[in-house]
């Protein structure tokens, strides 16, 4: 109620945090606060306070008095009029000061267009006051949030330039040898952009992997030191085993299968050539 001393803070009516993982900014939705509310900022949290759309401190931990910054009204006339409160009104914004992660999706392509699937996180965290002026000042407000999914629109299009950047000129097969080189790019990358909304990188894990289930056996049989030729020939094998096929070991170790008399069978396979 408009006019009444009340304290601000993240608590619900029960007292519930409502700034959980995936929440990196709050607006608190009242439109009464006034001069003499009171502003509690927690420990993980900092707190924005504006009015008229002008930005007029930040506050870390503790319990604050909101006070008018110019010209309060005074005395008798005060008094009369607005019970000893100002009528002017305040928005109060609170900043995740707390790790969050970003992650982002995607596809990339080798240098033969093979689709490689990709799986980032980003920890990043608002570091100072200073960086939680500049995302109050640089992030949009769509609601009374923003969440972790809607900076995660804003870094995926970096993260997937500085991915392709590398996976393009890559052989299929040399994407997990390149990963060191990925990872340092998408962090130079990533932190240039995310210092402009006041957030700090800390680190960054990423998965590539080929999207075709195929190609996964391939590069695993070839990863055991196989040729090409005797890797698509193991993964036929493997696949002809798994469907009851008992010619599957003579496709695994390239020699043919013969149907009828073992004897002759054998003598063929001695020979290395069919009888006319």
């Amino acid at each position: 109620m408009a006019g009444v001393r009340q304290v601000i803070s993240t608590l619900s009516n029960d007292g519930k945090e409502v700034m959980g993982a995936n929440i990196l900014a709050y607006h608190y939705p009242d439109n009464s606060i006034i001069n003499g509310s009171l502003l509690t900022v927690e420990s993980n949290h900092f707190g924005v306070l504006k009015s008229r759309g002008a930005i007029l401190n930040v506050y870390e931990t503790g319990q604050f008095t909101i006070q008018t910054p110019d010209r309060p009204l005074i005395g008798a006339f005060q008094q009369a009029f607005f019970g000893g409160t100002s009528p002017w009104q305040y928005e109060v914004l609170y900043i995740n000061r707390a790790k969050l992660i970003l992650e982002a999706k995607g596809v990339a392509y080798s240098r033969e267009m093979a689709e490689m699937g990709y799986h980032v996180s980003c920890y990043v965290h608002v570091d100072s006051k200073e960086d939680a002026l500049k995302l109050v000042q640089h992030m949009p407000f769509s609601g009374h949030y923003v969440t972790t999914a809607e900076v995660n629109e804003y870094t995926t299009p970096v993260i997937e330039q500085s991915i392709n950047k590398i996976v393009q000129m890559t052989p299929l097969e040399r994407v997990n040898e390149k990963m060191p080189e990925i990872l340092e790019l998408i962090k130079d990358h990533l932190q240039e952009f995310l210092s402009v909304y006041g957030l700090t990188l800390n680190d960054v894990k990423a998965l590539i992997f080929p999207r075709d289930e195929r190609m996964k056996e391939l590069i695993a049989l070839r990863a055991f030191g196989l040729s090409e030729i005797d890797a698509v020939r193991y993964y036929t094998a493997m696949m002809m085993a798994q469907n009851g096929v008992v010619s599957a070991p003579n496709m695994a170790v390239g020699k043919p299968y013969y149907v009828g008399n073992p004897q002759v069978a054998a003598m063929k396979s001695v020979a290395g050539g069919d009888e006319k």
